[in-house]
């Protein structure tokens, strides 16, 4: 199972936004998603994605994404999805907004901590990290790859995770949807799932 982990410093965590730009760049996030999950005819389904939004009203929100059949695949679709997924939020719970679709209250660390504590290796995508075609395969397959926004990460608390290590996909910086197929690809070629 491939999974990701999606970080937005200003992405809002209500579902009340009329624009995808002025709510913190949501419109980044629907890409990331769409990259994940979407192949040109058809779903992924060795994807498990999260998503931290750390923007306003009520940060920190984790938007937890598992295959579903019926998931949405254009960007309006996407989007109307996170926004319903914001109104369902309910104080204290972990909860399947939808299918595959589940929302909790929970940080960038504590998630971070969650994986490491199931025995995942992390790897944040950075352009100054090793390139990942010099990385083993087999150190990819239980791995869980961070990646940001535009903004990028939280330094402060990327330096309290233990177990991190940065990889490149090469020498320049592409969008975060961009990362993730080129990323996709890779794992694709190697026929990791």
């Amino acid at each position: 199972m491939r999974e990701f982990i999606y970080y937005s410093g200003k992405a809002h965590t209500s579902g009340a936004f009329h624009n995808l730009m002025e709510a913190g760049r949501l419109d980044i996030a629907c890409h990331t998603l769409i990259a994940a999950f979407f192949l040109s005819h058809g779903i992924r389904q060795n994807v498990q994605f999260h998503m931290i939004f750390m923007g306003p009203p009520d940060p920190p929100k984790h938007l937890f994404f598992r295959y579903h059949e019926n998931m949405p695949i254009s960007k309006k679709d996407v989007a109307g999805l996170i926004k319903r997924m914001l109104f369902k939020y309910k104080k204290g719970q972990l909860r399947e907004a939808f299918p595959g679709c589940f929302i909790e209250k929970k940080s960038f660390l504590q998630l971070v901590e969650d994986l490491e504590a199931e025995g995942k290796q992390l790897y944040i995508l950075d352009k100054k990290g090793r390139d990942i075609r010099g990385i083993e395969s087999e150190k990819l397959k239980n791995a869980v790859f961070i990646l940001g926004d535009h903004e990028g990460l939280p330094k402060h608390e990327l330096r309290r995770i233990k177990k991190l290590e940065k990889i490149s996909l090469g020498p320049e910086i592409y969008f975060a949807s961009h990362a993730l197929v080129i990323l996709q690809n890779e794992l694709d070629r190697r026929g990791i799932s």
